[in-house]
């Protein structure tokens, strides 16, 4: 990843900070950045979990390491 890029489709660190505290965006982006990826189970996890503490979490991560949480891999 470029210097300065962050998690969500390689947008810029602040707007992805600001994507990330808002709910609906952080589940709807966070659901679609795992389907880019491959992870089908990891997709499916965030559609059915990601309004609770998986939001939390992704928010937390994006301010500190500038990436969600990556809770499977699979």
């Amino acid at each position: 990843m470029a210097r300065g890029k962050s998690d969500y489709f390689g947008l810029g660190y602040i707007v992805s900070v600001i994507l990330a505290i808002i709910p609906v965006t952080s589940w709807l982006l966070g659901a679609i950045t795992r389907l880019t990826e491959g992870k089908i189970v990891s997709f499916i996890l965030r559609l059915v979990l990601g309004w609770n503490i998986i939001w939390i979490c992704d928010l937390v991560l994006m301010i500190i390491s500038k990436h969600i949480l990556r809770l499977l891999n699979i």
